[in-house]
């Protein structure tokens, strides 16, 4: 399984593998300073021992030194202190006096004198030393006698560390062998803890294996995860939505464009091969091109809207925010319709003077698809309004545009901002425009932080946008003046595409 992976000498290495070396790894650490800590207490025990069997012995050595009276004694004190180590075949000793004579002394052990005082609670065992194989340690003091001249002598005594020396060497044999017996051990049991915890891990690679491209709804387990996967596993749950989203609204768009673009090249095709099934003038060629040339600047119109809206839906449509003088920005859009307005006996009406921060671009395109609209459904002989104030919701700017005519029935609001959406009975295709115009006004609004609605009753019909309101309150001077005439990017495919 390689559920994760690092790089040992450039080989890719699973992640149970990691934990299982990292566990053993740890383990033996543990364990050796834990071995490493009961060594030297055993050790600090033996030297304790020996200190107490080299103290004992150095009492007795001064009590016999004490009990010296004349030389007659002090000839004998060899046979004194070989005396003293009958049944004690692991001690050494040294009795020397302050002259350098050795009075008594077993072999191997060196001439000794203290620098200083003893102090046996800081130095317990100040002396090591080796002699034909055997290693010692011991303490060496100066000690008065009984003598009348007040002679004193130095004894040194040392003990055999043999015994204890064999005992650590087999302690710290068995300890490397534990040691090395638990890393295997240590091991297989990480490996096992390894893998048990990395089951979950394995389940979800198992189930997002099952989420394909016709499978985008199928989501992650997640109620009996541990906390880090269940939040990895909340992750990739809410990356499948995002992709789910995006594939449906990708596959709507392609089937909306498919639809939409069927029937204009059906009829170009149509057209062009009754053209020229016979003979014809060079009027008719004439007026067939230009039939086929309004078809043409739909079918632009139509790829140009959905270019900007499949932009707008995935946050590549940045707006150029600039302080924007609502009326101002209706009353460009008036101009351009009032011809338009007068031909079907309507009149339009600018009411307000908010101020927004917005791209003034955008904002005449979403106006200019709002307008067109109105004046396609607004009943001859009304007033088409166009009104720009403070939305009853605080903090926010509507900018609206109100006719009348037919009331447009609640399942139909829902659904008006969709692209190529008909109110009339579904998709159909006509001259006014491709559908786009009202799904443009939603993604502009979306795009500048906004919202859109519609309001329609007895036979008022109110559809708007509204902005976040600029800071400095809900009205301002207004900005500063622009060409009447929207711009060639607005005028066409805004004012016939809706």
């Amino acid at each position: 399984m390689s559920t994760g992976a690092g790089a040992i000498g450039g080989a890719r290495v699973s992640l149970t593998l990691r934990l299982t070396l990292l566990f053993a790894l740890a383990a033996s650490l543990v364990l050796l300073a834990l071995g490493q800590l009961i060594g030297r207490s055993v050790d600090r025990h033996f030297v304790e021992l020996d200190r107490a069997l080299a103290e004992a012995k150095l009492s007795s050595a001064a009590a016999r030194l004490l009990a010296l009276t004349g030389e007659a004694d002090l000839a004998r004190i060899a046979r004194e202190f070989d005396g003293m180590l009958v049944g004690h075949e692991g001690l050494a000793m040294r009795v020397e006096d302050l002259a350098g004579r050795a009075w008594f002394s077993t072999p191997g052990v060196p001439a000794a004198r203290p620098a200083q005082p003893p102090d046996p609670a800081e130095h317990p065992l100040p002396l090591v030393w080796s002699s034909d194989g055997r290693n010692f340690r011991g303490v060496s003091r100066e000690l008065p006698s009984g003598l009348a001249d007040g002679r004193r002598f130095v004894v040194t005594v040392g003990v055999d560390t043999a015994h204890h020396d064999h005992y650590m060497h087999e302690f710290r044999h068995t300890l490397w062998l534990f040691v090395a017996a638990a890393m295997a051990a240590m091991g297989a049991l990480g490996w096992l803890a390894a893998r048990s915890g990395l089951a979950p891990l394995r389940r979800l690679r198992s189930e997002a294996e099952r989420v394909s491209a016709t499978r985008l709804d199928r989501r992650l387990t997640v109620a009996d995860l541990p906390v880090e996967m269940a939040e990895l596993a909340q992750t990739l749950n809410a990356m499948l939505a995002r992709l789910e989203d995006s594939f449906q609204r990708l596959s709507a768009l392609s089937s909306d464009l498919a639809h939409e673009l069927r029937t204009p090249l059906s009829n170009l095709l149509t057209q062009t091969q009754v053209g020229l099934a016979q003979g014809r003038s060079a009027q008719d060629y004439r007026a067939l091109l230009e039939s086929n040339a309004e078809e043409y600047e739909r079918l632009a119109r139509m790829v140009s809207d959905m270019l900007f809206l499949a932009k707008s839906e995935h946050g590549l449509t940045q707006p150029e925010r600039s302080r924007v003088a609502l009326a101002d920005a209706a009353q460009q859009v008036a101009s351009f319709y009032e011809a338009l307005a007068a031909e079907r006996s309507l009149a339009l009406a600018i009411d307000g003077n908010a101020v927004i921060e917005a791209d003034r671009r955008l904002l005449v395109r979403a106006l200019n698809n709002l307008v067109s609209n109105a004046i396609r459904h607004a009943r001859a002989g009304t007033v088409i309004e166009v009104r720009s104030a403070a939305s009853p919701d605080p903090g926010w700017v509507r900018l609206s545009v109100v006719n009348h005519g037919d009331t447009i029935a609640p399942q139909v609001q829902a659904r008006m901002f969709d692209r190529f959406y008909r109110g009339d009975g579904g998709r159909r295709h006509d001259t006014e425009g491709a559908g786009l115009g009202l799904a443009i006004v939603r993604s502009i609004a979306r795009a500048h932080g906004g919202r859109v609605g519609v309001v329609s009753a007895e036979g008022r019909t109110e559809v708007f946008i509204e902005l976040p309101m600029p800071e400095g309150g809900r009205e301002g001077p207004a900005a500063a003046s622009e060409s009447a005439a929207p711009s060639a990017g607005d005028r066409a495919p805004a004012g016939r595409s809706g």
